[in-house]
């Protein structure tokens, strides 16, 4: 690709706002800027599409997100005309142009003819995997770039089992992407206009109440949590981002008596103004909630990143000071205090197993052996290990208690088909206040 042409070409489109062609005029004397935005477009991965939010084929903005939906639209109407009825259903995370990307998604996909469900405002990304599951929708479309910096914004597409798309799904996906230009070969229509017609609906409330009783499902002990009540005490912290509704919500309906928030990062802001990346596995993005956790008297500490997909979690030592917990030390932690957990309630099942990914901790394998519960591994990413529950499905061969990763990724519950935070944080909560308890 000529990236000079490329560049005449988005410089001269009317489909520009003022403020973009002004931001590619601005760069017009620096062909190292031009080459970074233009030498070729964004590639269409089984996650999606990331980059950094500018004007410009290689970067995040809503001509790139036109562009991508109109692919994944085709995909969807391939599948017939019983594709578009069950729709899509889209989310958005808090950073800068979320809802503005998502509100265009969905304006494409509608006037490709197919039927929309987007939420009203932010929510976390297993809430997306559970709607597409709940509602019976062919995909689902989350944009969000996670614990990435502010810079950054992102593009994830589902398939009708609330996993991330299948490696033959994404390539389908991409080899659309090679035949629509990014101007016009988009079709698109007003999102009140959609809304009126019915192809635009909203999710909001409803979903939340049935995402929440799944997730509260998944508690086996309220009964510890409830006699240590008047003393366990943690502090929480959504790093400003979508776990600031649900995640408090949750560890309140648990039987937690004294949560307390980080007040600065219960903020929404897409800037992350406490933080330099907002993102669970860095233990220096904790300051705020270490300061907190210490006026109070706190051992316990729990962070989701901005799209509430990942936790992490800090624990008090012997000398009062606070040590991040690794993913995989809490994931095999999880595993553990799960079969205990079900095993003390005689709940265990027959034919019970657990999952995780060839990089994480070989810890978990000899928890399973010990336990005499089956145990395989995937290959890196949530859709393998979602692959992996689906064939038990089909042949009901083993029922999984948790599935996990290394990169402070944890799903349990048949409900969503990736990572959740937010059950989570139930349930390490419930762990933690079960250790409490044994003095722990």
């Amino acid at each position: 690709m000529d990236f000079m042409q490329e560049y005449e070409k988005w410089l001269h489109s009317p489909a520009l706002s003022p403020e973009e062609h002004a931001e590619l005029e601005s760069i017009k004397d620096d062909p190292k800027e031009i080459e970074s935005r233009f030498f070729g477009p964004l590639e269409f991965g089984t996650a999606g599409l990331r980059g950094t939010m500018y004007t410009g084929l290689h970067n995040m903005n809503i001509h790139v997100i036109r562009w991508a939906t109109q692919g994944f639209a085709d995909v969807i109407a391939a599948e017939g005309e019983e594709g578009k009825r069950r729709g899509v259903a889209i989310c958005m995370d808090c950073r800068n142009h979320s809802m503005e990307f998502a509100r265009a998604a969905a304006e494409v996909c509608a006037a490709n003819g197919i039927h929309v469900r987007i939420f009203d405002s932010l929510r976390p990304t297993p809430e997306l995997s559970f709607a597409v599951r709940e509602y019976g929708c062919q995909a689902g479309i989350n944009v969000t770039a996670s614990h990435n910096p502010k810079e950054y914004n992102g593009y994830k597409v589902y398939w009708s089992d609330g996993a991330q798309l299948p490696p033959q799904h994404a390539a389908a996906i991409a080899k659309e992407l090679e035949h629509i230009d990014i101007f016009t070969g988009v079709t698109s229509m007003d999102f009140d206009e959609a809304v009126n017609k019915g192809l635009i609906t909203m999710l909001g409330e409803d979903c939340d109440k049935r995402f929440m009783a799944n997730v509260m499902s998944m508690v086996n002990d309220y009964e510890t949590v409830k006699k240590v009540a008047d003393d366990f005490k943690l502090v929480y912290t959504p790093f400003h981002g979508c776990g600031h509704k649900l995640v408090p919500e949750a560890l309140t309906r648990l039987g937690i008596k004294h949560l307390l928030c980080v007040p600065e990062q219960m903020v929404i802001d897409g800037n992350f103004p406490t933080v330099v990346s907002p993102n669970p596995e860095n233990p220096e993005g904790f300051y705020l909630a270490i300061d907190l956790a210490k006026k109070n008297d706190v051992d316990f500490i729990l962070g989701t990143d901005p799209d509430s997909d990942r936790v992490g979690i800090m624990v008090r030592n012997k000398q009062g000071e606070f040590e991040p917990v690794t993913g995989n030390q809490t994931g095999v932690l999880l595993l553990d205090y799960i079969i205990t957990a079900h095993i003390r309630k005689g709940t265990l099942p027959e034919n019970a197993a657990a999952l995780s990914t060839i990089v994480t901790s070989k810890m978990v394998r000899r928890i399973c052996d010990v336990n005499n519960i089956h145990f395989e591994e995937t290959f890196t990413g949530f859709k393998f290990m979602a692959e992996k529950l689906a064939e038990y499905q089909r042949d009901g061969s083993y029922q999984y208690l948790l599935a996990f990763e290394e990169s402070y990724g944890y799903m349990m519950g048949d409900y969503v088909r990736d990572k959740d935070a937010v059950t989570a944080c139930v349930m390490i909560t419930e762990m933690a206040a079960y250790y409490f308890e044994q003095g722990m």
